[in-house]
């Protein structure tokens, strides 16, 4: 009997599973005050991700986006602790490639023109996150919280 799976599943996979090498020891760690908002280009990853990587970060808010207007609304709604590229959007942009989910205002952008983006609706101070591979994810954000988290008290 075939596989009924979607062929780019497994690929899906292989990159949770990396992203669990990455995991710590979260369990005394509360940043359920804290958010991420998250900037990826697949939108099947983002709903697993938004599923499985807040509690392997201590619970902070964790909001997906995979294009632009959303993503651009959601920085203007509210502050974030955290904004971060996911690996997808990082590959592309290291292969000099627009990130999918782009807008006729961010045709071609790279993460530098997302960087000046994030920082005008969020200021200076925001912790933004990027990294190309999946097991430095959640050592990458934790770090992030931590920080965003000092500047915040």
């Amino acid at each position: 009997m075939a596989d009924s799976k979607h062929p780019e599943d497994s690929s899906r996979d292989r990159m949770f599973e990396e992203i669990a090498e990455g995991q710590q020891d979260v369990s005394a760690l509360d940043f359920s005050e804290q958010s991420i908002l998250v900037r990826g280009c697949d939108p099947r990853m983002a709903l697993r991700a938004a599923k499985i990587m807040p509690q392997q970060l201590g619970n902070p808010l964790f909001v997906s986006c995979t294009d632009d207007d959303d993503f651009i609304s959601k920085l203007k709604e509210r502050e974030w602790s955290v904004v971060f590229f996911a690996p997808g959007a990082c590959r592309y942009n290291a292969a000099n490639m627009p990130i999918p989910g782009g807008r006729a205002r961010t045709k071609g952008w790279g993460l530098v023109q997302y960087r000046v983006l994030v920082r005008e609706h969020q200021g200076e101070d925001i912790q933004i996150v990027e990294t190309t591979e999946e097991r430095e994810i959640i050592p990458r954000l934790l770090q992030a919280l931590f920080r965003s988290n000092d500047t915040t008290q």
